[in-house]
């Protein structure tokens, strides 16, 4: 198979990275990453975003040609600022059945990209289809710009919902589900996390980084000046909504997390980061998950078939309770930072 408004917190945004071709062995200007991400300053503080990735609109209909995979509508959530989500049920849900709700934020280094974008949103009928889950797709608010229910929904179990995030995505599912332990969202009960190469970072550079400081997909200097459009102006990367291992508000809440899974591939830059948040939720003994892959890249499961069925499996399982095909040994054998040295640079 080829992989394709509730109201909730919706927090700061941060994004997945496109594939850029980058020269090697040599440093890099704020100019040029601003050039291979296709993005330039307006003269009012904003950004000109000039790669376009197609955007969809949803299929409310079976009979649309070409055959949709799942159904989806968008459903406004507040008129003035214009946010949505985009809401996804399977074609034949199941009458006597309720639906695990997934709530999923897109990636796209918190700076590009849509829940319409195309990737994404065929992503979210694949979900939505093989689970089968009701999937709502957010539709957040871009760095750095910004430092009611449906009859469909009537198909979702509000006492199994799973937040969903693919980089940077991941990182805002993250953040979302340790707010939400301070908030009574009810009927809404969030049984489980679950990031897909998530978006995280930190001053004190990784191997897996340092490895792959050349990565076609998320190059260290192109990550840098991300961070820094993202970040709350003058702080660094180990600020908590990038290293959330550095300490902040957030931490005395981890050990209340419900189960989370986490998956990782060694052929991206961003995998030990991964590991390390995985390190420290057992540490927290949070109930974790995990598959790491050999090779493989930045968000591998838009563009490779096998892998995305992989990761399918992988969230259906843990969804409905099933680990065989899961890994949750330790951790702590895991060796991922690297000291900084001289030839470590960054943007901020």
């Amino acid at each position: 198979m080829t992989p394709q408004k509730s109201q909730f917190p919706i927090l700061i945004t941060f994004l997945l990275l496109i594939c850029v071709s980058l020269s090697r062995g040599q440093q890099h200007t704020w100019q040029e990453a601003f050039k291979a991400l296709g993005i330039a300053w307006n003269p009012d503080g904003t950004l000109e975003r000039t790669i376009q990735i197609p955007m969809v609109d949803p299929t409310p209909d079976a009979d649309t040609k070409p055959a949709p995979t799942a159904l989806s509508q968008d459903i406004q959530l507040n008129y003035k600022s214009k946010a949505y989500i985009r809401l996804y049920i399977p074609i034949n849900p199941p009458k006597n059945k309720k639906l695990p709700l997934i709530i999923y934020f897109h990636g796209g280094d918190f700076v590009l990209f849509s829940a319409s974008t195309v990737i994404f949103h065929n992503f979210c009928n694949d979900i939505a289809s093989q689970f089968p889950a009701v999937v709502v797709s957010v539709e957040y608010r871009l760095a750095p710009e910004n430092r009611g229910r449906d009859p469909w929904m009537e198909y979702a179990d509000f006492s199994r919902v799973f937040l969903l995030g693919s980089s940077a995505g991941a990182n805002i599912a993250y953040h979302v589900a340790l707010r939400a332990l301070d908030f009574d969202i009810s009927p809404l009960q969030i049984k489980g996390l679950m990031l897909n190469q998530a978006y995280f970072g930190g001053v004190q550079r990784t191997q897996s980084e340092i490895r792959l400081k050349d990565d076609p997909y998320v190059a260290l200097y192109v990550n840098d000046v991300l961070w820094s459009l993202a970040l709350p102006k003058n702080l660094n990367r180990d600020h908590e909504f990038c290293n959330p291992i550095s300490g902040g508000t957030y931490l005395g809440r981890v050990f209340r997390l419900p189960k989370v899974y986490i998956k990782g591939d060694f052929g991206d830059p961003l995998v030990d980061r991964s590991i390390l948040l995985a390190q420290f939720l057992q540490q927290c003994n949070v109930r974790l998950y995990y598959r790491f892959n050999q090779g493989g890249f930045h968000g591998i499961e838009l563009q490779n078939t096998t892998a995305a069925q992989q990761l399918y499996n992988d969230m259906r399982f843990f969804v409905n309770d099933m680990y065989e095909n899961l890994n949750s040994e330790d951790l702590s054998h895991h060796q991922v930072i690297r000291l900084p040295s001289d030839d470590d640079k960054s943007f901020i």
